[in-house]
């Protein structure tokens, strides 16, 4: 049994993303997994500063929900990051959440595993290129993280828009690992 962390930064209800990231998760759970999902939509997570005082100490100087989410995330297996796509990049919210693991990055995490999926208006496979990268420019950070699954689904403007198609390859791409 694996620890998996399901990330959803979509701030809206509904989204293709969000659906995306709870089929995979029921995926996960149906395969004997345990499963923690974590919507950024309800959290406060402030911006980086910079001031790498977490290098230091191994926490964040700044009081938001990011140190109760790392810690949850240094302790799983797998990690599940969902996002919509907004102008060839992860959301804003995956952005900032990205930043904020920096503590992370010195402390001994569990974390080898990471799976991608995201959603877009765009009906171009190029469209998630930029996200996809700035997803493989974060895992490139911790040593021995290796990307191991991408579900874009593209094509998708309004909320659950997705196509049961997608939501049945999250299912199995979480009931996979």
């Amino acid at each position: 049994m694996k620890k998996v962390t399901v990330i959803s930064s979509s701030m809206r209800g509904r989204s293709n993303s969000e659906l995306l990231a709870k089929r995979f998760a029921d995926g996960a759970s149906a395969a004997g997994h345990s499963v923690t999902e974590i919507s950024l939509k309800a959290r406060k997570i402030k911006f980086c500063i910079g001031c790498l005082k977490c290098q230091e100490k191994g926490d964040c100087v700044l009081n938001d929900d990011m140190g109760e989410i790392n810690e949850i995330i240094q302790n799983s297996d797998v990690l599940v990051f969902a996002s919509p796509v907004y102008f060839y990049s992860v959301a804003g919210q995956m952005k900032t959440f990205l930043d904020r693991t920096n503590p992370l990055y010195v402390k001994q995490y569990r974390f080898r595993e990471v799976f991608f999926l995201s959603s877009a208006a765009e009906d171009d496979e190029k469209a998630n290129e930029g996200a996809l990268k700035a997803i493989s420019g974060w895992i490139e950070c911790f040593e021995g993280v290796q990307l191991k699954g991408v579900l874009f689904a593209k094509g998708v403007t309004d909320p659950g828009s997705v196509i049961e198609e997608m939501l049945e390859d999250a299912y199995r791409m979480g009931a996979g690992i």
